[in-house]
């Protein structure tokens, strides 16, 4: 069995040996291996689009039908420079001049393409599956990923061992299509992006309400765990991010402004706020742990190349907490926040795996710090029996972290929750609290997130339910179809008690015909249509048909608003 892999950054090689043999004077760049396939980068004057992609992909089929021989050589630095200048590659040459001095160069060969890399690759082109690859998408990708240079063209293609694992995964492919949350946030009236804000999502009234439903809920749960909600400013002094070290880790991302010419930021992130709120007043031990949750707004800039519907924008929404507790109460308070991790994720249907990140080389404290606050987060896994991996070097600047990945029905996977150890910004805000001999201690702070983004979560969310919220988080919970105009007046009746309830509703009382009405209904995926005709107006009933289920069942309006009840009151 090969490696997977080397599979695919051998297709890569194969792919832009294709473009070369097409597009004579095509300046290649990278073409890395990815998750579920890879990509190259280039430059030429050809824009490429999906209907180049047959003749590309023929080309393919013949360079691994020639069974090229793939052969690995060793160069000099200036043997290197000569090829690439010799093959007219720019990109490459500035590639090999960032290689330190006297470390090795290697190039691959295959038939009259040569190209700079460090491998590996198979031996042979004709071990790649002449069924089994396939080019799926054209983008555009700035060189070095710096908007100041040249935007260069991005092919991304995948490969596998056998056809069958191809079908799947093109299958695959398009089931997340159907799913797209930016698809269905336009079809459903949920949110929209526009040209004024790039990056910065619009709910609209629907998205509204669903969003005030995930947050109500959020508040309750956080109610009964002991937090406190707080809210702190979206712009805070410059002095203050260099304090708490996120501007010498952030200020590339993050946006500022001059306010009575002082320097002031808007936030990346809720930490600090939390940090003045512990400091205005004096806290004892009796108050640990002292519990701070705060949905709270922030901005950060991305490259508009990253920016992606729900998943990247330049502003959302965490829903964080900060939490400060005595060394001893780690382990508890850890468990805790599992625990209510655990709760909302097997509630929106989700699976999860989890990770350990550990000290990365851009970080602040002592080895000492370090060591006992991976060991508290490790012992708080083992605690609570949770297998986990370590994700080595990937902590905060500020602490190691548990990191939650959900998966989806399509087995992909999203960081959203995590929980971070912190004794690094007590002691940079000097925060402290009397302990039980009277003196003053430094306490230890855990940063954590459930949903994460809310705006990111609801982006899953909606790929994941395919826009069939459960009825207790729909922005509408029923539709009212009247077959005529007649039947309008007893709909509204409906509706009126439906309101009373606080059941979500609304009357399709437009011109179009019954059965554009169940249509339409469907579109919008609401989980009860009430139909109203004559028969049930004159019997003062609902013929009530549930979402997916093509049976209809009629009963009164009692016992549907008991129905509906129960199922939000369930779920």
């Amino acid at each position: 069995m090969q490696n997977i892999d080397t599979l695919r950054h051998t297709t890569a090689h194969i792919f832009a040996h294709a473009l070369m043999r097409l597009y004579p004077g095509v300046k290649l760049s990278i073409g890395p291996y990815i998750k579920d396939g890879y990509y190259y980068d280039f430059d030429m004057e050809t824009k490429l689009t999906e209907q180049n992609f047959g003749k590309i992909e023929k080309e393919m089929r013949r360079i691994i039908k020639q069974a090229l021989p793939i052969e690995r050589i060793e160069l000099t630095r200036d043997e290197a420079i000569s090829l690439m200048q010799e093959k007219n590659q720019d990109y490459k040459i500035e590639l090999i001049n960032d290689i330190p001095e006297g470390e090795l160069i290697t190039a691959y060969r295959q038939g009259d393409y040569t190209e700079i890399c460090r491998g590996p690759h198979l031996e042979n082109t004709n071990q790649v599956n002449l069924e089994a690859f396939k080019l799926l998408s054209v983008a555009g990708a700035y060189w070095r990923g710096d908007s100041n240079n040249k935007m260069l063209q991005r092919v991304y293609g995948t490969v596998f061992e056998t056809k069958e694992e191809l079908d799947e995964y093109l299958t695959a492919i398009e089931e997340a299509k159907k799913r797209d949350h930016r698809k269905l946030g336009k079809e459903l009236e949920l949110f929209t992006f526009m040209e004024e804000g790039p990056g910065f999502p619009f709910f609209l009234p629907k998205g509204k309400i669903l969003r005030n439903e995930l947050e109500n809920y959020w508040r309750k749960i956080h109610k009964r765990a002991g937090y406190e909600e707080i809210s702190t400013p979206v712009i805070l002094s410059q002095e203050l991010w260099h304090q708490s070290g996120h501007w010498d880790h952030y200020k590339d991302n993050m946006y500022t402004t001059l306010i009575d010419d002082r320097d002031f930021a808007v936030k990346p992130m809720n930490c600090p706020g939390s940090m003045l709120v512990y400091k205005a007043k004096p806290h004892s031990y009796k108050e640990f742990p002292l519990k701070f949750a705060e949905l709270g707004l922030v901005h950060r800039h991305e490259n508009s190349g990253n920016l992606h519907g729900l998943m990247r924008v330049r502003c959302f929404t965490q829903d964080d907490a900060h939490i400060f507790m005595t060394t001893d109460q780690i382990t508890q308070e850890v468990s805790d926040i599992i625990d209510l991790i655990d709760q909302v994720y097997n509630k929106m249907g989700f699976k999860y795996t989890v990770e350990l990140s550990t000290r990365p080389e851009d970080s602040m404290g002592s080895d000492e710090d370090w060591e006992r606050a991976i060991k508290s987060l490790a012992d708080a896994l083992e605690f609570k029996g949770i297998d986990y991996t370590i994700n080595e070097g990937d902590g905060a600047f500020y602490g190691p972290k548990i990191d939650f990945h959900l998966e989806d029905c399509l087995k992909r996977t999203w960081q959203c929750g995590t929980i971070q150890l912190d004794f690094q910004m007590p002691e940079r805000f000097d925060l402290t609290y009397i302990g039980e001999d009277g003196q003053k201690h430094r306490p230890v702070m855990v940063h954590r997130v459930v949903l994460g983004s809310i705006e990111r979560f609801i982006g899953i969310l909606t790929e994941n339910t395919m826009g069939k919220f459960p009825t207790w988080i729909a922005p509408v919970q029923v539709d009212i179809l009247p077959i005529s105009e007649k039947h309008i007046e007893y709909a509204k009746k409906l509706g009126d008690m439906l309101d009373i309830e606080d059941i979500r509703f609304e009357i399709d009382d437009s011109n179009n015909t019954f059965g554009k009405k169940i249509r339409e209904s469907a579109l919008r995926k609401v989980p009860y249509a009430l139909i109203i005709g004559d028969n049930e107006m004159n019997d003062n009933t609902v013929s009530v048909k549930i979402r997916d289920i093509k049976e209809q069942e009629t009963m009164t309006m009692e016992r549907f608003i008991e129905m509906v009840k129960k199922d939000i009151a369930e779920n």
